[in-house]
């Protein structure tokens, strides 16, 4: 697998012996920069342990589930860290999840503590969940406040205060995290990853991108999200590199902080390059410091590589493909393949990872021909939390994960996703599940129900239209359900096109034929 020199250090490969080694080779050197403070690799590994203390205090036991709810900023990191330590499993959540969306995950991980903010963008995240029904948590600790009250805790009296309290020992083969990933059932499903699988694919991950510890690398993908966490911040201490964690995207403070930092490393989605290469201050500022960028999409047009590359200057550019099922990451394009490789296609399978593409009889169908991607290898996960049916239904007996995204395997190895999972599309980076949305609008009292589909969007590649069929006797318009959306789901979900129709098309078995419905909206 090529393993890189640090594996070779580690005693057990789990994020807690990872800090640890790191704190001791680089101590004082920057780990975290915000425009708050400066944290070294040994200040990431001693206040962390400090908030593990308090934790395993707080009544934390091993394989305990701990969410955390908040943007990217180093209390996230520190938090996270402290969780693996005290032997917990973590549980990300979505910043743009309202409230119900956050109690069901929390409620289905069952988790006991839940770290979170009091203010983003103007919004108490603690306040969105007074009305849920939430049995297993017993402690909120509040990441941006100091002062704590009766019912949430302070974040900073935990990092700053040591007990006198033994840390677990935790194994390789320790479940790390659960990150929930929504699916065509419209219910997220919580997928599981050990420390190992973390380690070994973001060791090879980060290597083969060429991270390394001359890098200043800015991460505007969200923590909550594997790109932003296990390619992100994870990446980013195993490479010695220094993180500036970057809590909302708006390109000109981007290009500001690349100048002002001298940022190399920046991935994100095709949305992210395309919003800094239309900036006005891209002529007055110096990029020249950009050394890497890694994206992934379905498609992604040749021009833009072009432009990263002579616009922006990166040196290396390249491709992925990954699933949350998959740790993140399936198939890599390597730093010496051509624009059109690069933009056509997501690369081939990572060392000691298999792809193949089956037919719908399940036998695996020649070169160039379409065919649902299957994968297996170290990296696939364990399963999804709590649901044997779920994870029976994506892994078959002989270890291969069945991803439902449709793609063309080339002579060479190499992907092209030509279908994305089901009825899934992508707004601005962020997978949108049609029976997702559909689900939550059908809880609307006056709707009876509801179809979701992906329409071309200039600035965030897609975003839903919904077509929505009401109760009898009920009278709802666009602009109210509009509102009742953005207060009930997370803004990518949100239908920018509501269309409201006497019925939907179905076929005879009263399946709604979702195919009519993009063509008419194509006309």
């Amino acid at each position: 697998m090529g393993e890189d020199i640090r594996l070779k250090s580690l005693k057990q490969l789990t994020i807690p012996e990872l800090v640890k080694l790191q704190a001791e080779k680089f101590s004082s050197k920057p780990a975290l920069i915000s425009d708050m403070e400066i944290l070294s690799f040994s200040d990431l590994d001693n206040l962390s342990s400090n908030i593990a203390y308090h934790l395993i205090n707080l009544g934390l036991l091993p394989g305990d589930r701990v969410a955390i709810w908040a943007p990217n900023m180093n209390e996230w990191v520190l938090a996270a860290i402290a969780i693996h330590k005290a032997g917990g499993v973590l549980v990300p959540i979505n910043t743009r999840m309202k409230g119900k969306e956050a109690a069901y995950i929390l409620n289905n991980a069952q988790a006991k503590i839940l770290f979170s903010v009091q203010n983003f963008l103007g919004t108490d995240y603690f306040k969105m969940l007074e009305k849920e029904d939430l049995p297993d948590l017993q402690c909120q600790i509040s990441l941006d406040e100091s002062d704590a009250n009766n019912s949430i805790q302070s974040f900073s009296r935990l990092r700053e205060q040591s007990l006198k309290v033994e840390l677990p020992q935790v194994n390789e083969t320790d479940m790390a995290d659960i990150i929930f990933t929504s699916g065509t059932t419209g219910k997220p499903k919580g997928v599981i990853s050990t420390h190992i699988q973390n380690i070994k694919v973001f060791d090879y991950w980060s290597t083969f991108v060429g991270l390394n510890e001359n890098d200043q690398y800015l991460i505007v993908n969200p923590f909550f999200h594997t790109f932003g966490y296990k390619a992100g911040w994870l990446a980013s201490v195993m490479s010695g590199a220094t993180a500036y964690p970057c809590p909302v995207f708006d390109a000109d403070k981007i290009i500001e902080m690349i100048d002002k930092q001298k940022i190399s490393m920046l991935p994100g989605p095709p949305t992210l390059y395309q919003s800094i290469l239309t900036s006005n201050l891209i002529g007055t500022m110096d990029i020249s410091s950009l050394r890497l960028g890694v994206t992934g999409a379905a498609s992604i047009p040749v021009q833009l590589i072009k432009d990263m590359k002579e616009k922006l200057g990166f040196e290396t550019v390249i491709t992925a493909y990954g699933l949350t099922e998959s740790t993140g990451v399936v198939t890599m394009c390597t730093p010496k393949d051509n624009y059109e490789t690069i933009a056509t296609t997501s690369g081939c399978a990572i060392a000691d990872v298999e792809v193949k593409c089956i037919n719908q009889d399940g036998q695996e169908v020649p070169a160039g021909e379409p065919g649902e991607i299957l994968v297996r290898g170290y990296n696939i996960t364990q399963g999804y939390f709590n649901n044997p049916d779920a994870t029976q239904e994506a892994i078959d007996n002989k270890g291969w994960l069945h991803t439902g995204d449709i793609g063309i395997l080339d002579d060479n190895g190499y992907i092209k996703i030509t279908d994305r999972s089901k009825d899934m599309f992508i707004v601005g980076g962020f997978n949108a599940y049609p029976a997702e949305i559909e689900n939550i609008l059908c809880d609307h009292p006056a709707i009876s129900q509801a179809a979701v589909i992906g329409i071309e969007d200039e600035r965030m590649g897609e975003v839903a239209k919904a077509y929505v069929v009401l109760k009898p006797n009920q009278a709802l318009d666009a602009d109210s359900l509009l509102q009742w959306s953005k207060d009930n789901m997370a803004n990518y979900k949100v239908p920018r096109e509501i269309a409201f129709v006497k019925e939907l098309p179905t076929n005879a078995a009263g399946k709604i034929m979702k195919y009519l419905l993009k063509d008419e909206s194509s006309k």
